[in-house]
């Protein structure tokens, strides 16, 4: 599968449109090094053209090509109005 996405983060998404981009983030370090990491927002792309679109049910998930097949979750944690969505699973090497 090309990304799990949790009964909780689907119920979430639908409240808030439906439609999660899954994609890969740069992070630097103080001394040099970095990484990049997989977010999850509750949006469309801004190019949707870079992404792979998959309809999984009643929700539409972009998701960026070198993510797929990784063995990633979309989850949500947090508690009220402060719920955010997440991404689980190893990051790409």
């Amino acid at each position: 599968m090309a990304i799990e996405v949790s009964d909780r983060a689907r119920e979430w998404l639908k409240k808030k449109g439906g439609v999660a981009t899954v994609r890969l983030s740069p992070r630097h370090g103080c001394c040099g090094g970095g990484a990049e990491i997989a977010v999850a927002e509750a949006r469309p792309p801004d190019a949707p053209e870079r992404y792979i679109r998959l309809e999984l049910g009643d929700v539409v998930v972009h998701i960026d090509p070198t993510l797929v097949d990784q063995g990633l979750r979309l989850d949500v944690e947090g508690f009220l109005g402060l719920r955010h969505l997440f991404v689980d699973g190893t990051s790409p090497s």
